[in-house]
């Protein structure tokens, strides 16, 4: 089937690399399991041979009607949405969700399923090499960004392994990566509105240092124990955290 460019479609076929991913989400017959983009169904059939049943959501109005054609209901229920825009709530506490994530989407697709982390068991994703690295970025290296803390104060996160372009139908012009997030069992202990907010303006003017980036005084930084000559991409996670918590309690 023909691909689509708005879509950001590029299929997965490589049977080793199918193989391996299945492999790492050890799917149990019973587990409430959400793939995202399925496609054309490459790893929705392997998956489906060790669940019981199985929820797709795919934007692709002619893929999902593909799909539905091709599983009955009680082993395979097809969403055509967005899952950019979709409310994963309706789903049990407990879900997993699996995904070749659309790379031009990849991000802003991220931030929207990390708000719905307390009802996550675990998620795996296919991605941009770059972006799995960015995810799992260490504070104070090139990597590190908005993207690194914001995922990494909800999930612990691990790069699996790499796969490349030739993989995929027709091949991106990068790399790909396979990563596992599963939830943080601890609550972040900051407003996660205003810890966003902070975020956000901190990466955003990421070359200032952190008197001119945060809206911080002096006397928050002496308390805080935090040097303000330093820059966004020095401060940890629980840095932002704990200026978050600062800030709200003004």
């Amino acid at each position: 089937m023909k691909t689509r460019k708005r879509f950001g479609q590029h299929f997965l076929h490589d049977p080793g690399v199918l193989k391996r991913i299945v492999e790492a989400i050890a799917p149990a017959p019973g587990d409430a399991l959400v793939e995202i983009g399925p496609g054309e169904g490459a790893l929705t059939r392997p998956l489906l041979e060790r669940l019981r049943h199985l929820t797709a959501i795919e934007i692709d109005r002619d893929l999902a009607a593909r799909l539905t054609e091709e599983f009955p209901g009680d082993r395979l229920t097809v969403i055509s949405a967005d899952a950019l825009g979709y409310d994963f709530s309706v789903f049990p506490s407990g879900t997993r969700i699996i995904g070749n994530l659309p790379y031009n989407i990849s991000t802003p697709l991220l931030f929207h399923l990390a708000r719905f982390a307390d009802r996550v068991r675990d998620m795996h994703f296919m991605l941009q090499r770059e972006v799995v690295e960015r995810m799992v970025a260490k504070h104070s290296t090139p990597d590190y960004g908005r993207l690194s803390v914001m995922l990494q104060t909800r999930f612990e996160m691990r790069k699996l392994f790499n796969v490349a372009p030739g993989a995929f139908r027709p091949p991106p012009k990068v790399e790909s990566a396979v990563v596992r997030l599963v939830p943080l069992r601890e609550k972040m202990g900051c407003d996660a509105t205003v810890f966003e907010k902070i975020v956000r303006e901190a990466f955003s003017a990421r070359r200032k240092t952190l008197r001119n980036a945060l809206p911080l005084e002096a006397a928050d930084y002496e308390e805080l124990g935090i040097d303000p000559k330093l820059r966004p991409e020095n401060l940890s996670p629980a840095d932002y955290a704990r200026i978050t918590t600062r800030v709200c309690a003004r």
